[in-house]
């Protein structure tokens, strides 16, 4: 059977069932009806394998089988089915424009230290000079992350992690202008990443200081990026709608990008804790340092990477047996 007489007979049934899934509402017969989009999606696998046919049932298959999972035995409640499959499938389903996010990110980081090599005033451009001012003063007094210390640690922690959050929205919601413009946000980000390390290094600040920042930035920095990714979700959601209408493609692209960002509100406050109680013990031994930044990475990397992975594997693995 030719794809689109394939796609023509089932599209009706799969829109269907789709719409009961987004209703959050179990359709008559739901197992039935599962086993049967499966054996839609081993026949897509089989004769389309690189078909957005294909791809567009396995993320269906995906979701009917958490709802089955839900409908079942266990009595966890939503937080619990949100944390270990809702935020992790969708952050799967995701993870191209994660991976764009994260490049862009990289490369305007890159940007960042260039433009501080060719012109010294660059800093005070993008960080102001008030901050620039004052992280000389405390590089020049022998305390370069001096302004950890500055204010009380529960104030610090509260200013930090709310303005955090707002950044990270902001990312995200910029998606709504379409994703170039919540690139150019991300962009800027990383541009001022950039430019605050070549400043720091310029000044002849030591890594073993420079590792100081990374106490919260593994979390922070990479939550920046998972917004902007999420942003791109949305964004995309309204400027290729593929096979459904615009309206329908940005409501799907909203409903993911929004799970990520209010996944990221823990990762934020663990950021702004670390920020506001522990960054501030910038000459703490370094292999204290290192572990606390290791554990953040290998975090994110699991949680958001790699466990998001497993478990679609699995569910994949599921829907062909």
């Amino acid at each position: 059977m030719k794809e689109i007489a394939f796609l023509g007979k089932n599209k009706k049934k799969w829109e269907t069932f789709e719409q009961a899934l987004a209703d959050g509402k179990s359709p008559l017969n739901l197992t039935d009806l599962y086993i049967e989009l499966t054996d839609d999606l081993a026949y897509a696998r089989t004769f389309y394998p690189n078909s957005s046919v294909t791809a567009y049932l396995n993320s269906l298959a995906s979701k009917a089988y958490l709802l089955i999972y839900k409908n079942k035995k266990e009595k966890s409640s939503r937080f619990v089915t949100f944390w270990r499959h809702e935020l992790p499938l969708t952050m799967n389903e995701c993870r191209r424009p994660m991976l764009y996010s994260l490049i862009i990110f990289l490369v305007t980081t890159l940007i960042g230290v260039l433009s501080v090599s060719q012109d010294s005033d660059f800093p005070r451009l993008i960080l102001g000079d008030g901050y620039v001012n004052m992280t000389i003063a405390n590089i020049e007094s022998g305390d370069p992350m001096g302004v950890y210390g500055h204010s009380d640690e529960l104030t610090m922690f509260l200013h930090i992690t709310y303005n955090n959050i707002i950044v990270s929205f902001r990312v995200f919601v910029f998606g709504l202008f379409t994703s170039i413009v919540s690139a150019i946000a991300l962009s800027y980000n990383g541009i001022m990443v950039g430019c605050f390390l070549a400043f720091m290094a310029k000044y002849g600040v030591p890594w073993d200081q420079l590792i100081v920042i990374m106490l919260h930035g593994t979390l922070e920095l990479s939550a920046i990026v998972i917004a902007g990714g999420a942003g791109i979700v949305l964004g995309n959601g309204i400027l290729f709608p593929g096979t459904y209408t615009r309206l329908h493609s940005f409501r799907k692209g909203a409903t993911r990008g929004m799970k990520i960002v209010v996944g990221l509100v823990p990762v934020f406050i663990v950021a702004g804790f670390i920020e506001s109680f522990i960054t501030r013990y910038a000459f703490m031994p370094q292999a204290l340092k290192l572990l606390i930044v290791g554990v953040s990475f290998i975090f994110v990397l699991y949680y958001f990477v790699i466990y998001p992975f497993l478990l679609a594997k699995k569910i994949n693995d599921h829907a062909k047996s």
